[in-house]
């Protein structure tokens, strides 16, 4: 798949278009209801990074460091970032391309991204060993195995990346989208970008501190845009 490197180091892939099921079947263990089934079709596709933001890309960015873990380097995850902090690091990392390229993705790019053509709970299958996502091991999902809880986050890229080559889609930090929080839509949806208002946004993926079943493509998890704290962080996507 092609693959572009910014400035910044940032590396992006190119995610094809096309059309998936976002959310989980009623059968799926620990669903909520507002992962309703329904099908989306992205009309185009777009450049995900391969990683979430790290604290020496931020660096290079924003000449600061949010981040609580800050003494682990600079190929951490950066955290303790809100959804507006992450608004200001795009306004500047586009005014310093002189584009408006970059931004978060929407909630449907990002379980598209996060399944790469599956349809299972993880994109590991029925189970996610600590083996293959940082999270509390202790807490494994339903019929799954026990594993390590580490107590902090993990190097970027230190687990394996699903089918189209994206690391930690499951844990380490939950994962900002561009959407406000809202139902799905009755039917089928084409490029959904989330309503058009609200008090607050959406988090995917789970975290070094959550449990497995809150690490699924499927789980949502709501928050207010200036929420920060040491296990949230992103991805951005980029125009292709």
């Amino acid at each position: 798949m092609k693959k572009i490197t910014n400035a910044v180091g940032m590396l992006f892939v190119l995610i094809p278009s096309g059309t998936f099921v976002m959310g989980s079947p009623p059968g799926e263990k620990k669903r909520y209801d507002d992962e309703k089934q329904h099908r989306v079709t992205l009309t185009e596709a777009f450049y995900m990074q391969v990683t979430v933001v790290t604290q020496g890309q931020w660096k290079a960015v924003m000449g600061n460091n949010p981040s609580f873990y800050d003494g682990c380097g600079d190929r951490f995850p950066v955290e303790q970032v809100s959804w507006d902090d992450c608004q200001a690091f795009i306004e500047v990392l586009n005014q310093r391309e002189d584009a408006s390229k970059y931004r978060l993705p929407t909630e449907a790019e990002w379980e598209y991204a996060c399944r790469a053509g599956t349809g299972m709970p993880f994109n590991t299958g029925k189970c996610l060993s600590t083996d293959q996502a940082n999270y509390n091991g202790n807490y494994p999902y339903p019929g799954c195995s026990k594993g390590k809880f580490r107590h902090i986050t993990t190097s970027v890229g230190s687990f394996p990346p699903n089918a189209w080559g994206l690391y930690d889609m499951h844990g380490n930090v939950w994962e900002w989208c561009s959407d406000w929080y809202g139902e799905y839509p009755a039917g089928s949806a084409t490029d959904p970008r989330g309503p058009e208002s609200g008090t607050i946004r959406v988090h995917r993926g789970g975290s070094w501190n959550y449990c497995a079943e809150c690490c699924r493509c499927a789980y949502r998890v709501k928050r207010a845009p200036d929420f920060r704290i040491d296990f949230c962080g992103f991805r951005l996507v980029m125009a292709a």
